[in-house]
């Protein structure tokens, strides 16, 4: 059975200076910096941010997975990704894919996030 999960983050900077980060590596690389306890390495595995690119990323305790960026419309901003490998991919632990956007709102932005699992 799948579900689907949603965030949504108003941001300050506006919805092109989130895009710069969301709509390319930089959030993962980011987030590894902010959270190097839980993101204990990150791999480039193909591309540059682009369809196709794939991401490796190890959790603390051994746990990896990798994510497909299916989707970059940087006009529309919107990235999609999915899970292709994992130990948990299957068993709904992992989103099997999600949907990220950023749209301005007032003079910020907001990231609205879909994840199916």
């Amino acid at each position: 059975m799948f579900e689907q999960v949603s965030h949504e983050i108003k941001v300050t900077g506006g919805a092109t200076k989130v895009w710069e980060l969301y709509g390319t590596t930089q959030m993962a690389r980011l987030a590894k910096e902010a959270l190097p306890d839980t993101i204990v390495k990150l791999d480039i595995l193909e591309g540059e941010g682009d369809v196709g690119t794939v991401i490796k990323i190890t959790l603390a305790g051994g746990f990896s997975y990798k994510e497909k960026f299916t989707k970059v419309d940087h006009e529309n901003r919107v990235k999609e990704t999915e899970a292709i490998e994992g130990r948990f991919l299957h068993n709904g632990t992992l989103p099997v894919s999600s949907e990220i956007r950023s749209e301005r709102q007032g003079r910020g932005g907001v990231v609205r996030d879909q994840e199916h699992h």
